[in-house]
């Protein structure tokens, strides 16, 4: 399975025995905001069949040296959230921030043909969804209105670094759309915001959330 394959390198130490291990393999570094949440989801769709390759995981803000020590033996500047391939030992492609697409990661990969049988598997990791899930219960409730609910959802999923699943990330996202997008265009135009399509949409997600 993909989870067990991720491995946290949270200093120097754990980086530098991680590519010692594993010379061939994936290091992401994940940031504070949701760009993580999303590029991590397309990284564990590509990876979830590649068994030949490890992942190792560096949160940025806890483990700072770790972060600087790869940008050292790589020479490629640090962004995050980040995608490093090694090939043997060195860096041989590298992503960031929304660049993280399904289709560049598959250009990536293409620098490291599987070495052995693509396992094909359906078993995705999960993430906690209990923050959505509680506050999608509170506005379908009528608990609290809709400006609220709006902040409330949009401040959550903007601030939300957890290492999502595609699936998980497409539902969080498909009430509001791209949020940075959304908060820009709520401001000019005032707050005003289709209220209806957002509670279908919302009704939509919390269904699709317990299904997952």
């Amino acid at each position: 399975m993909f989870r067990d394959r991720v491995v946290n390198l949270p200093d120097t130490d754990a980086v530098t025995g991680f590519l010692q291990e594993f010379p061939t393999s994936v290091i992401f570094k994940a940031g504070t905001c949701h760009k993580t949440m999303q590029g991590f989801g397309f990284v564990q769709e590509k990876l979830e069949h590649r068994e030949d390759l490890m992942v190792g995981i560096i949160r940025v803000v806890e483990a700072r040296p770790a972060s600087n020590l790869v940008s050292e033996k790589t020479g490629i500047r640090h962004e995050s959230p980040q995608v490093i391939l090694f090939k043997d030992g060195q860096a041989v492609f590298d992503l960031d921030n929304w660049s993280i697409t399904p289709e560049t990661l598959d250009e990536g990969l293409a620098h490291v043909p599987p070495t052995g049988d693509v396992v094909q598997s359906d078993n995705v990791t999960r993430s906690d969804l209990t923050p959505y899930q509680q506050l999608l219960e509170q506005y379908l409730a009528g608990n609290i209105d809709d400006r609220q609910f709006e902040l409330a959802y949009t401040s959550l999923y903007r601030d939300d670094a957890s290492l999502r699943s595609r699936q998980e990330v497409e539902v969080l996202g498909s009430i509001f759309g791209d949020v940075d997008r959304h908060i820009e265009m709520h401001m000019m135009m005032g707050g005003r915001t289709n209220t209806d399509l957002v509670r279908q949409r919302a009704q939509a997600a919390y269904e699709a959330l317990k299904q997952l």
